[in-house]
């Protein structure tokens, strides 16, 4: 049980990390005219970035131990 949490640990906290940046995102860089479709809604910009961060999650893997195929 704790290795499927440790497993599912690291993508949710970079998807709950990467939405808390679309969220200031929005905050900060946030479009008045509500023309641009990314910075015109929150839970748009929370959504996208917090998808960037479960992307991101998994460049940061563990990758292979010494038993990859690589040809």
């Amino acid at each position: 049980m704790k290795e499927k949490i440790k497993n599912w640990l690291k993508p949710v906290l970079f998807t709950a990390g990467g939405a808390l940046v679309g969220l200031a995102y929005y905050y900060f860089v946030r479009c008045p005219t509500g023309a641009c479709p990314l910075t015109s809604n929150p839970f748009i910009t929370m959504a996208y970035m917090g998808f960037i961060g479960w992307l991101l999650s998994g460049i940061f893997g563990k990758g292979c131990s010494g038993s990859c195929n690589t040809q």
